[in-house]
Parts: C-alpha cells; sequence; structure tokens
C-alpha cells in the first residue's frame, strides 16, 4: 500500500501562543546547545549518507528531477556506484552565480551543518569538481508537495493528507524559530516527502538570522534573494519593508499560503501582476478557498 493511500492521520489539539514571546526566551538555550533534543539518531534506510564518498567518479548521473536555486541548479538522481545508494544529487555551476548567489550557496552549505531535526533536509555531503559544486541529499521518492498536485491532485490534496504534510513543517519551523532563524522561503516547492512518509522542508538558502552580537532580536530588516518568484508566499511585513520589520510569524504566513495552495491547487494571487499582488498584500487581502462552500447556517450578511 502507498502511503498516500494511508488516513490514518492523528489529530492534536493546537493551542494559541504568542510565537515570538515563546521563543524570545529560548533560542539561546538552542544555539548554546549540542542541539541534542532535535538530533536524529542516525536517519533510517535510505536517509542516511553521511558514509558516501565524496568522489564525483563514484556517481552515475540517473534521470533529471528538476532544477532548482533560481534555475542555477540542476538536481538528478544518482547512484553511488560502490554502494548502488541513489540519492538526489543537485550541481550547480559556480561560474554562472553572481556574488550573492554565492552566499546564498555557502549559507545553505553552513546551516546544513548546523542544523539537525528530521523534518529538516540538509545536506550532509558536499564537494566541488572543476567549477561545479555538488550537494548530495537523501533521495525524496514521493518529490515535493508541489509536483504531488501537479501529477495527481490538481484540484487539491485531502485535508488528511495536508494536515500530515503541514504538521511537519511546522515541526520544522519550531526547531529554526528556536534556533533563531526565519525561513522565508516556504512553499510547496520546499516541502518533500520521503519513501517512508516523512515529511522534510528544504530551501535553507533563504534562510535568515534574528541573532545579533548573541541576542535575539524580535524583527529584521533584510529583504530575501530572489524575492520574485516567492512573492505569493512572502508577507505582507516581509514586503513592506518598513521600520515595523518582521519576524517567525512572516513564516505562518507563508505557511498558511501553502495551505490554501495544497487545498485548492492553485498559489493564491499567483494569477496577479506583481504591482497588484504587492498591493492587494499591503492593503491586508486575504485568500479566499473557491471550492470551499459557506455553511448553511451561516449567512452572507452575517
Amino acid at each position: 500500500m502507498s502511503f498516500l493511500d494511508c488516513s490514518c492521520i492523528s489529530h492534536a489539539q493546537v493551542q494559541p501562543m504568542d510565537i515570538e514571546e515563546c521563543y524570545e526566551d529560548t533560542s539561546h538555550q538552542f544555539l548554546s546547545s549540542d542541539g541534542s533534543e532535535f538530533t536524529l539518531q542516525g536517519p533510517a534506510g535510505g536517509d542516511d549518507i553521511t558514509g558516501l564518498s565524496a568522489e564525483p567518479a563514484h556517481y552515475q548521473i540517473l534521470a533529471e528531477l528538476g532544477r532548482g536555486f533560481n534555475n542555477l541548479s540542476l538536481v538528478h538522481m544518482g547512484r553511488h556506484i560502490p554502494t548502488g545508494q541513489l540519492v538526489a544529487l543537485k550541481q550547480t555551476n559556480l561560474d554562472e552565480c553572481t556574488e550573492e548567489e554565492l552566499l546564498q550557496l555557502m549559507n545553505e552549505v553552513l546551516l546544513s551543518r548546523l542544523f539537525r531535526h528530521p523534518n529538516l533536509l540538509t545536506s550532509r555531503l558536499v564537494f566541488s569538481s572543476s567549477c561545479q559544486l555538488w550537494v548530495l541529499s537523501p533521495l525524496m521518492s514521493y518529490g515535493s508537495a508541489d509536483t504531488l498536485l501537479r501529477t495527481y491532485f490538481p484540484d487539491g490534496m485531502s485535508e488528511s493528507l495536508i494536515a500530515y504534510l503541514l504538521f511537519g513543517v511546522l515541526k520544522a519551523l519550531e526547531y529554526l524559530h528556536k534556533m533563531g532563524y526565519v525561513h522565508r522561503g516556504v512553499k510547496a516547492s520546499h516541502i518533500l516527502l520521503s519513501e517512508d512518509g516523512r515529511v522534510y522542508l528544504s530551501g535553507l538558502h533563504s534562510a535568515y538570522s534574528m541573532m545579533r552580537e548573541g541576542k535575539r532580536q524580535r524583527v529584521v530588516y533584510d529583504m530575501p534573494h530572489h524575492s520574485p518568484s516567492l512573492l505569493p508566499w512572502l508577507s505582507p511585513e516581509l514586503l513592506r519593508q518598513d521600520l515595523h520589520g518582521y519576524g517567525v510569524k512572516s513564516d505562518i504566513y507563508s505557511l498558511g499560503i501553502v495551505a490554501c495552495e495544497l487545498v485548492s491547487g492553485r498559489v493564491p494571487f499567483q494569477d496577479m501582476p506583481p504591482t497588484q499582488m504587492l498591493l492587494q498584500k499591503l492593503r491586508g487581502s486575504h485568500c479566499c478557498l473557491l471550492d470551499v462552500a459557506p455553511s448553511p447556517w451561516v449567512s452572507w450578511g452575517a
């Protein structure tokens, strides 16, 4: 039976809380500790690639899986020839990258060595060959939530599957926020599903630290690179770029956009020109689920 056929999703009651106040007093504890609370005892099955070799000749390039990092990176399924293990292999031509893009790549590699969480996809094996940067990660057999939508669920996923995906992403975001980082790139193409049904959040190249001089800041002001491609998912306070700044709640807004995307199969605001989309967000326009009818006991005038 396929994992996608499983409807046994546990339910947990969610309690309201102030995210920023909750994380403000705990972030320094995670930054100063070894992170053992969130450390895996070793990824299960094919998710463990730490023992593979860093030699390009030891890998056979198989099918192309897609592109990433503003189309500068090409992702293939590869096989480690000595062991036969399948991996996801991302190749980036460093000669084609700008200085800002090189800094983003370096940031992603460094964060991959810092973070340890069962729902966060990190690259444990990175090496270079000529002008190519090779980044190896476990193969996600079911691909991304975006691929699942386009291939199997063009009109939206079931509620149980959406709940399962979002729960995994929330656990990853909780860890990132406690570590003092805001993700800034939460979208369906960055939500991956492994063969055993584990949900992973990727896209660490957009992550940004909220720590300054050893202290956690409540807000930051930096604008993500390649933000036009992320515009439908970015929060109004991030796009506003004013003195109020933005915090970890901006990731929760992005996850809300993802939830609407998974329900309907369409990205809110995506059909608008960028300028109109920006104005709609800044004016406080909310997403509407077009396939959800109002309850019969609720009148339109209520």
